[in-house]
């Protein structure tokens, strides 16, 4: 097993790889410099599960790599990116298909000007923060990072190296996030103290299996063995080493500690994204959490956490309830008997004028009762905040090419995913913890920190 390092000493890996690892990289143009058609040059980590709405989304740029650590789950998108840039080019062997970032980097670096990241939640970081030392503008989707303290880094590091950035919380591109900010700022809804959102995740079957946990048929114990399509220390990464499982792959790593944030990270980062932006959120103080099914390497089966956040200027103080399992909160007074919540997922805003039930991407945002929604619907404030035309990936293309910042940049997603992910201390704690943001530690509970951050297995940079 390879040793594990500190977080201080990834970073200082991490500054080094753009001075040593990649020498190549540091001559190449400046990055966002179009290509001579006015297309980005793009390279995209992580092109199966998720990875294909990237791959769509990247259309009309210039792709110049794909790279997706099991080329049986990223084949449709490599096969058809290879085919497409067979004849052009004439780069490298190996220059379009990698199953190793690093190595991507190392080849290509000087050909890339942005990069878009969908892998499992344990390689946001590293991958992230390798592309952003390059200098190249970074679309990684949610959550941001694996742990609070990562989020935090990944926001600093943009602003250092002054790249685009954007979280793939695609509803934050969205015209529901933007009327729920609106409503908000225009004090349609009063004051607002106290928030509930809930989720039907996990629901995958199953959410997680023991490892080691599969036989043959005739019960005799089955040893895995690592598909041939799949770089399996790649798909590690900064993890420490271990056998390989089919208990962690492909969509399983979501209910372990190790590789993913659970139900929270999976959904957190849409759900309450529109209450968060509206509300100018930032860090709670304290959070408190009861869970089912968690273990000290898996991700708990079902949740209910509570963020308490302070007041912010003439805002006053939020009590922020989630919950996720299946367990919907109470039906509000508001709502009108025989209408039900939406069992997928949904968020309340109680205020002291107005109720308002919003939809799992805020895709749908309501007064309840609707009698009260058509009655003040004529005093509705006009739109104020600029639209986004296309969706997440089309507004960070755009800005990457000298337009309008885009929406989930780092320097909001980052503290967002930061509130989120204090969640999971919480619930790995079993205690309240009291949130000192500034300090970034938890101060009541000082064994609480060693879920702040994690150590990293060295090399994967």
């Amino acid at each position: 097993m390879l040793p594990l390092v500190t977080r201080r000493a990834f970073l200082q890996t991490a500054s080094a790889a753009s001075t040593l690892a990649f020498p190549a990289v540091l001559r190449s143009q400046p990055a966002g410099t179009p290509s001579p058609n006015n297309r980005l040059n793009v390279a995209i980590i992580g092109a199966g599960g998720r990875g294909g709405a990237a791959v769509q989304g990247m259309k009309d740029e210039n792709v110049v790599a794909i790279c997706d650590v099991d080329t049986d789950r990223a084949g449709a998108s490599l096969k058809s990116f290879s085919e497409k840039y067979s004849d052009e080019a004439k780069l490298q062997e190996g220059a379009v298909r990698f199953n190793d970032y690093r190595k991507m980097f190392d080849q290509l670096g000087n050909k890339i000007d942005a990069v878009t990241i969908s892998t499992p939640d344990h390689t946001h970081f590293p991958a992230a923060m390798t592309a952003m030392a390059l200098g190249k503008h970074v679309y990684v989707e949610k959550p941001l990072a694996h742990t609070v303290w990562e989020a935090r880094e990944l926001a600093k590091r943009a602003r250092e190296k002054k790249v685009v950035t954007q979280m793939g919380n695609q509803g934050h591109a969205g015209e529901g996030c933007r009327i729920l900010k609106e409503w908000v700022e225009a004090g349609v809804l009063g004051e607002v103290r106290e928030v509930v959102s809930w989720t039907n995740r996990p629901f995958y079957p199953p959410w997680r299996e023991p490892v080691g946990s599969y036989n043959k048929p005739d019960h005799s114990k089955f040893i895995p063995v690592v598909p041939k399509s799949l770089n399996w220390d790649a798909w590690l990464s900064v993890s420490a080493d271990r056998a390989y499982d089919p208990a962690y792959v492909p969509w399983k790593w979501r209910g372990w500690w190790d590789f993913g944030t659970g139900a929270f990270g999976d959904v957190a980062c849409h759900i309450m994204d529109g209450a968060y932006w509206a509300l100018n959120l930032g860090a709670p103080t304290a959070v408190e959490a009861m869970s089912t099914g968690a273990t000290t390497l898996a991700c708990p089966l079902a949740s209910v956490v509570t963020n308490y956040f302070p007041a912010r200027g003439k805002l006053p103080p939020v009590k922020y309830t989630w919950s996720d399992g299946g367990m919907i909160p109470p039906l509000p007074q508001e709502l009108e008997i025989g209408r039900d919540l939406p069992a997928e997922a949904g968020t309340l805003l109680f205020g002291s004028k107005a109720t308002v039930l919003c939809s799992f991407y805020y895709d749908t945002v309501r007064i309840i009762p609707e009698a009260k929604m058509k009655e003040i619907a004529p005093s509705l404030p006009a739109k104020t905040i600029p639209r986004v035309k296309g969706g997440p990936f089309a507004e960070w293309i755009l800005a990457c090419k000298g337009g309008p910042k885009a929406g989930s940049n780092f320097d909001y997603s980052g503290p967002f995913t930061e509130a989120v992910l204090l969640a999971n201390v919480a619930i790995r704690s079993r205690r309240r913890i009291e949130w000192d943001s500034a300090a970034m530690q938890v101060t009541n509970l000082p064994e609480a920190n060693q879920f702040v951050t994690k150590e990293y297995r060295p090399g994967w940079m």
